[in-house]
């Protein structure tokens, strides 16, 4: 299968550069999954599209202000770090000038934080050793921004915006954007419907967003992510399944995280541990009835797995009709629901 196959052209202006005023004012793009038939609402009408006995499954993790400015120890060059994950005794980092570092390159953030690359691999991704007096995540609030992606230009003056409001649990070097459209009082109506809600938790990180850099999807390789999901939420989720209850999942990480442990245990489970799983045309979903995401980059991994949640062909066109009717892209953009 071609990644040339999942490109398609976007006008630069529709690429969202701000967060709407109210989260669920977003235009919603609903599609039949079955046939790619198309219709036109707002992230507000949600209420009125899910099922009242339906189960709606969200990432609650929480972005990391993970993206931080040193200075080269040797040179004062400056040099951008983007933490992506923290392993045993080191972070997994994305580095940039990736040419300006090497093994054993020491870059130093001010009086709060002295880093040395212990390893580096292709396009800018290295393991990165702290040296500090105290705790580390105080050190990152004091240092870090909020991991915006590149094709956002503009500041966000209030960082909460690349939080979800249910956001809890620290560690994601993004946000599950799907999910930014929600508001409490949204999700207070759904509850009031029926709906069941809950919660796992996927930390974004390089598995994510890195892009495909191999002409053939089956070469390429995703890194793992972590995961989580409590011994409550999987009792609700066996019981949905049991009871054929609509599973609705909210964004492309809630969903590799339902389809990772039910491909591994047949069953869900609690559980914390790693996934890789890649999810393109020709998978076969087990868990997931309905997908709440937004509109992904060209040839990324997202539009690849939203592409095998319904075709390529009723996903590209729908993405064209987005085009046409002038909706926002990415992060900041207006979402579909696919049902």
């Amino acid at each position: 299968m071609r990644v040339e196959d999942f490109d398609y052209y976007l006008p630069e202006e529709l690429i969202a550069q701000t967060p709407l005023l109210d989260r669920s004012s977003s235009r919603l793009l609903v599609m039949d999954k079955n046939n790619g038939e198309l219709s036109h609402h707002h992230f507000s009408d949600i209420v009125d599209l899910i099922d009242k006995d339906a189960v709606l499954v969200l990432n609650n993790t929480k972005v990391l202000p993970s993206r931080i400015y040193g200075k080269k120890v040797d040179t004062n060059a400056t040099i951008e770090f983007l933490l992506l994950k923290e392993k045993e005794g080191y972070w997994e980092t994305l580095v940039k000038p990736a040419r300006r570092v090497k093994v054993g390159t020491r870059i130093n953030f001010g009086d709060l934080l002295m880093a040395t690359v212990i390893e580096k691999f292709d396009d800018g991704f290295c393991y990165v050793k702290f040296e500090y007096e105290g705790i580390f995540l105080e050190k990152l609030e004091k240092l870090g921004e909020m991991p915006l992606p590149p094709y956002i230009h503009q500041k966000l003056t209030d960082q909460s915006r690349y939080q979800t409001v249910y956001a809890t649990n620290l560690g994601s070097a993004a946000a599950p954007t799907a999910g930014l459209h929600f508001t409490k009082e949204l999700l207070d109506k759904l509850k009031q419907k029926g709906v069941t809600i809950c919660y796992v938790t996927l930390h974004i990180g390089l598995g994510t967003f890195r892009a495909v850099t191999s002409e053939t999807v089956e070469n390429h390789k995703m890194h793992t992510e972590h995961y989580y999901m409590t011994q409550e939420v999987a009792d609700i989720l066996n019981k949905a399944k049991l009871e054929g209850k609509k599973i609705i999942s909210v964004g492309t990480t809630s969903t590799r995280t339902l389809e990772s442990i039910y491909k591994r245990y047949s069953k869900f489970i609690e559980v914390s541990e790693d996934t890789d799983i890649f999810i393109y045309p020709g998978y076969r979903f087990m868990v997931v009835d309905q997908l709440i995401t937004n509109f992904h980059l060209p040839k990324s991994t997202l539009v690849m797995l939203v592409s095998a949640f319904s075709s390529l062909q009723y996903i590209k066109n729908a993405y064209q009709v987005a085009i046409d009717n002038k909706y926002r892209f990415f992060s900041f953009g207006d979402a579909m629901f696919i049902k």
